[in-house]
């Protein structure tokens, strides 16, 4: 069923203003912490909508209007982040070439949210795998849904945000392991139809950055976070991908590293 063209003066997604702080991010494969500083940013309060995601997009709106973009690639976010900030006068955070995307970190426009940025807002200051009680705050498999549901029916954390857990997966900046997987990019939080054991604060998925998968959305961030041609921010860092990417010895069976230019 098609709904018709969602209007252009829709609002632009809500934002919550959250404090700098520090989070504490693990490394499955190598076992390794790391203690990121964050500053403060801006993240949205639900994923983005369909009916936000249309409007931007300028295209029809053929699903409820009120639950998560989802099937989107990473690529659809990375553009989508760029047209909305062009259509409210923000400095776009991507100058994308082909597959390869550079983020200008001086910039004030909407973006993906790194992986230090989206799990600091998803814990709201909580330390255990869930900000509460998962029922309560997340669509899973234990609901029995066939699809997403609409946006802010389940609680929220301290912060304010909703369904950080559950519902939809969410694109983040971050690429997952580039010396492994090239440059599929990580989403994090879980889906509608996820057990419960993979629907935690620090569990993460990738896969391709054109890859549509019906269980993946994106939630966007703002706020400037580095100088100008700065190469790291909010526990993202260029120098750190390229040291990722590189694999000592012969290439295990499977492995696609990243080329960097």
């Amino acid at each position: 069923m098609v709904l018709g063209l969602i209007p252009m003066d829709i609002n632009p997604p809500e934002l919550l203003s959250l404090p700098g702080g520090r989070i504490e991010l693990r490394d499955a494969r190598s076992g390794c912490t790391n203690s990121v500083a964050l500053v403060a940013f801006e993240i949205g309060r639900t994923a983005v909508t369909w009916a936000e995601f249309a409007a931007t997009a300028g295209r029809e709106l053929t699903e409820h209007p009120r639950t998560p973009a989802h099937g989107v690639t990473w690529f659809d976010a990375v553009h989508w982040c760029n047209a909305a900030s062009e259509a409210e006068g923000l400095s776009p955070a991507y100058a994308p070439t082909g597959r390869n995307v550079e983020w200008n970190v001086a910039s004030n426009g909407y973006r993906l949210p790194t992986e230090a940025e989206w799990e600091y807002a998803c814990r709201a200051g909580s330390d255990g795998p869930h900000y509460g009680p998962l029922d309560e705050v997340a669509w899973t498999a234990k609901d029995g849904l066939s699809a997403p549901s609409d946006m802010a029916l389940k609680a929220p954390n301290e912060f304010g945000a909703y369904d950080m857990l559950g519902n939809v997966w969410e694109w983040c900046w971050d690429y997952a392991d580039p010396a492994r997987y090239g440059d599929y990019r990580t989403f994090r939080g879980g889906g509608w139809a996820d057990e419960a054991w993979n629907v935690r604060a620090s569990v993460r998925r990738s896969s391709a950055p054109n890859a549509v998968l019906e269980d993946v959305g994106f939630r966007v961030a703002r706020g400037a976070s580095g100088t100008p041609f700065a190469k790291a921010a909010q526990g993202w860092s260029d120098e750190a991908d390229r040291h990722r990417a590189k694999v000592r010895g012969p290439i295990p069976f499977g492995w696609t590293p990243l080329k960097f230019d």
